[in-house]
């Protein structure tokens, strides 16, 4: 059987809908008012066969906050939002019970097997759930019906068709088997697919222990050095033991320096010492530079890999610089121009030029001649009250280190200062201003 957008729509209105479908759906109260987003939904399994019953939304604030909203509460399901019979709901933080599962994050990806004797060609073969079909009852209560499965194949193999078989025929859906290792997490990155990396970090916090070092594995090195730089520190160290060496190694490469030198300094220092050689020289060569350097000095605050252009450097090219995608708006804000060479740490330093310069300038014109040479520099022994001072005092949000030999060593910006200015669960607070 397969799925179509079309019946979603109408088993919506007949009360009657797959999971896979309220993931992201906005959720309203009865005045139109938005709450929030569906991320997920709590089910509870029960004695036997007996279908489990959906307990209620995970549904994510503006503030990024998860809260549980009960099944109770949900006037109706439609195909672009939920419906609430009040717009008021407990904010208290989301927090699983040791007897409720999680349909996305848990249950989808799972391995099962299935005994319906109309599909012979799926027994004694293990599938994988793609989806849960829910349904309301006369008692009002939303219990798990359906299960939507594929054969699972080897990796090369063309994706079977789905199938949806009633709940009484799949066996393998309990808190033992999902415990076990080894999950799929397709439908995981699928959500994860368009977030920030600070989004992907706090959603992955949420998951049981179990699904946030799968999901770990799954990223690729780039995507999970973004992620890791997101989370608190503890967390951060926690990944790096999942992980192990080698692979902790290809995270610590992908992420900048300061990043990396943040992370490995929560470290002992004999498994730091392991990874940074374990990782191509090249990438730990600045990372080792950094932990010269005490960490609350603009020297520990710093960045290896500012936007450095020598004098000859046309305006057209610093501006093609700073277009990258990669580079912060703070590190994309000024430009450092530098003698060769122009890898840290430089020739003598010459100054630097504001983007808002650069903008006004000739295309053909070279950055020697607009260079802001008046601008005070950091240097690396420079503390954290005196960074802040200087970012407060010239109205910068970057400042070049220059060192006694006045080479260019990094750049402080001011996402770095806030991050050690800030308690140290910033993080698990609400964001401002949503």
């Amino acid at each position: 059987m397969v799925i179509r957008a079309s019946n979603l729509a109408i088993m919506a209105a007949l009360s009657k809908v797959f999971a896979a479908r309220l993931a992201g759906l906005v959720v309203l109260g009865p005045d139109g008012e938005s709450i929030g987003r569906v991320r997920d939904l709590v089910v509870t399994m029960r004695v036997g066969r007996a279908q489990p019953r959906v307990l209620g939304l995970v549904v994510e604030l503006a503030t990024r906050r998860r809260i549980f909203v009960p099944m109770l509460r949900v006037t109706s399901i439609e195909p672009n939002s939920v419906q609430l019979t009040t717009g008021n709901v407990s904010l208290r933080r989301f927090s699983q019970r040791a007897n409720e599962i999680l349909v996305f994050a848990q249950i989808l990806d799972s391995k099962v097997r299935v005994d319906d004797p109309e599909l012979e060609e799926l027994h004694d073969t293990d599938s994988v759930v793609v989806d849960l079909g829910i349904e309301l009852t006369r008692t009002r209560d939303w219990l798990v019906a359906r299960v939507a499965v594929r054969r699972l194949r080897g990796r090369l193999a063309r994706r079977g068709a789905m199938h949806v078989v009633d709940w009484q025929h799949v066996q393998g859906l309990t808190q033992n088997a999902l415990s076990l290792p080894g999950q799929g997490v397709a439908q995981l990155l699928m959500q994860f697919e368009d977030l920030r990396a600070a989004d992907v970090a706090n959603a992955m916090r949420e998951l049981p222990v179990k699904r946030r070092m799968e999901v770990a594995l799954a990223l690729d090195d780039e995507r999970l050095a973004d992620v890791v730089q997101e989370l608190p520190d503890d967390d951060q160290v926690e990944m790096m033991h999942y992980l192990g060496s080698e692979r902790g190694a290809d995270v610590l490469e992908a992420m900048d320096p300061d990043d990396a030198a943040d992370l490995l300094g929560e470290l002992p220092e004999p498994e730091a010492e392991s990874l940074l050689r374990l990782m191509d020289p090249e990438d730990s060569a600045p990372v080792r530079r950094l932990l010269e350097h005490s960490p609350d000095t603009a020297g520990g605050l710093m960045t290896t890999e500012p936007v450095v252009l020598s004098a000859s450097t046309t305006v057209a090219e610093a501006l093609a610089r700073v277009r990258n995608p990669d580079l912060t708006p703070a590190l994309s804000s000024l430009v450092f121009v530098v003698r060769p060479p122009t890898a840290t740490p430089t020739g003598a330093y010459l100054g630097c030029v504001h983007l808002q310069q650069l903008l006004r300038e000739p295309p053909a014109s070279l950055v020697g001649g607009v260079i802001d040479k008046a601008l005070p520099r950091l240097s690396p022994e420079d503390s954290l009250t005196a960074v802040t001072r200087y970012f407060a005092t010239y109205n910068l949000v970057c400042g070049p280190v220059v060192d006694d030999e006045d080479h260019l060593v990094g750049a402080v910006t001011v996402d770095d200062v806030l991050d050690h200015l800030l308690p140290e669960d910033w993080r698990d607070q609400e964001v401002a201003g949503q």
